[in-house]
């Protein structure tokens, strides 16, 4: 019965990591480029309670006796899939459709990737005008460099096709290309990617290394949409049933410590 207290005990633990899990994926409903995550469990160790023989010459029985001690948190798991599209007045919003991650220099100097194209227009301390998220870090091109707008251009005449590349239009309405184009990386393995605060993705081990398109063979493009941004994966609907769940399996696991309390007193009572 004291094996039982600590089992069930190790179900409450994990169910509130999945509680927490699925309260952060509907408290990001609304956060762009948001991928919605999903709390994987496994067991803990095997006590075996009686051995795979019975006789003396160790014949062996067709099913052995062991009892789980429970369960813990294996992973979190985010869901690469797409986000929905939404259309948006700013030219400096960007969706990506496909597989593909914006590069961002962080203000350590590191690279990082987001899906979120929430973009704008930023004065750099040199004076020029650079695209940059909304904390002021630097959206990179192909080559690993911040984008800016050329001297003499308005950025509000620069224009961004679905490849990624930059142009910008002329008053008289002839448009010139400025020679740079988006950085879009792919990675074998995104759900090992190291999630951060600001939309920002860090590239792991279990990750492998950014694989940027243009560039490593057998990538799918991924296309650019100007005027649009991706939305969150995160499908209410499915997460409140996950919570129903979460809910119910945490009191199931209660309800095996009260049990198993109750026993323990019944057994303490015996005497009496």
């Amino acid at each position: 019965m004291m094996r039982a207290l600590y089992t069930a005990a190790s179900g409450m633990i994990a169910e509130q990591t999945n509680v927490d899990t699925i309260s952060n994926n509907l408290a990001n409903v609304n956060t762009n480029g948001f991928k919605t995550e999903r709390t994987e469990f496994k067991s803990l160790l095997y006590q075996n309670l009686q051995t795979r023989t019975t006789t003396a010459n160790g014949a062996n029985k067709p099913v052995g006796a062991q009892v789980g001690l429970g369960t813990r948190v294996a992973a979190t798991t985010s869901m690469y899939t797409q986000g929905a599209m939404l259309a948006s007045e700013s030219k400096t919003d960007f969706c990506l459709d496909g597989a593909g991650f914006f590069a961002i220099r962080g203000i350590d100097g590191q690279t990082y990737y987001t899906r979120n194209g929430n973009f704008t227009w930023n004065m750099s301390g040199d004076g020029r005008t650079m695209l940059t998220d909304h904390s002021g870090q630097a959206v990179l091109d192909a080559g690993g460099n911040p984008i800016y707008v050329p001297e003499g251009v308005t950025a509000d005449s620069v224009e961004v096709s679905q490849t990624g590349k930059f142009a910008y239009r002329n008053p008289d309405g002839t448009v010139v290309d400025m020679g740079i184009s988006f950085g879009v990386f792919q990675f074998n393995n995104p759900a090992g990617l190291e999630k951060l605060s600001d939309s920002l993705l860090q590239a792991t081990g279990a990750s492998g290394v950014p694989l940027q398109e243009g560039v490593a063979q057998g990538l799918k493009p991924t296309k650019v949409l100007a005027n649009y941004l991706e939305g969150s994966n995160v499908q209410v609907a499915d997460e409140m049933v996950n919570l129903i769940i979460a809910q119910r399996a945490y009191e199931l696991n209660s309800k095996a410590i009260t049990t198993s309390d109750s026993m323990l007193d019944t057994a303490n009572n015996l005497k009496r």
